[in-house]
């Protein structure tokens, strides 16, 4: 177990910044008992508070994150493809793209009281972030990969099914009302970018049974891609997938 020795190395040298009474209402929220709470506690170091520490980068949660986001990608696309058996490819990667956004994912996080939590540096909290979007589904993403490493698989994906995958058809449900292609415009308009540009890059399959590949593209520059049966849907998938790589979703 040397590598996992050496991957834990640099987690302890911050000292743990949560008291055990607040790390037991945690994993009673997430409903896990962490037999290396050290872990839990590394998936919650946001960069600002390793860096307000003097820590290293390394320290921070980045590295769980990486491997977390790869474990919910497993257990939801696994979880989809078995529950819907007649869906197409390119149904399930839309499905599956819903329900790891960093809007539901912060949404989750938000529901746990996850912000109570993240450890930011004073300044960062000061400026709200421990509500931030991409600070909240970072920080799940990371808790995720902690769960791995503690317990495996099994107990991180009853967490998955139960937090994330549980109610998934509403939330597929605001999410087709949401016209990503209106927000991009005006998100794009806000930064005084002008309008996105969209191209088909691709045509797969018969006539009656097409599927679309669209780029979308802002001052010029890729920024998002997309498939759909449709034009329209491909369109829509390349515009939130443009507001996710920007943030703005």
């Amino acid at each position: 177990m040397s590598w996992l020795s050496a991957l834990l190395r640099p987690w302890r040298r911050l000292p743990v910044a949560l008291p055990a009474a607040q790390l037991r209402a945690l994993e009673k929220r997430l409903g896990y008992r962490f037999r290396r709470p050290e872990l839990l506690v590394h998936a919650l170091k946001h960069r600002s508070f390793v860096y307000a520490n003097q820590g290293r980068g390394l320290e921070s949660n980045e590295r769980l994150e990486f491997l977390g986001d790869a474990v919910l990608d497993l257990v939801v696309a696994e979880s989809l493809f078995r529950r819907f058996p007649d869906q197409r490819e390119g149904n399930l990667t839309q499905t599956k793209s819903v329900a790891v956004s960093r809007a539901v994912l912060a949404r989750k996080a938000s529901d746990l009281g996850l912000e109570e939590f993240v450890l930011l540096s004073h300044e960062e909290r000061q400026s709200s972030g421990g509500r931030q979007p991409s600070i909240l589904s970072d920080a799940f993403e990371a808790v995720i990969g902690a769960m791995y490493l503690d317990g495996g698989l099994e107990p991180s994906r009853r967490f998955i099914e139960r937090v994330v995958l549980q109610g998934l058809g509403e939330v597929i449900a605001e999410e087709e009302h949401t016209n990503f292609k209106s927000k991009l415009l005006e998100h794009t308009q806000g930064l005084g970018a002008g309008h996105p540009k969209y191209q088909v890059s691709s045509e797969e399959g018969p006539e009656h049974n097409k599927v679309f590949s669209v780029e979308v593209s802002v001052t010029g520059r890729m920024m998002g891609q997309g498939r759909g049966f449709s034009k329209k849907e491909a369109q829509q998938m390349a515009a939130k997938d443009a507001l996710q790589r920007l943030g703005a979703l």
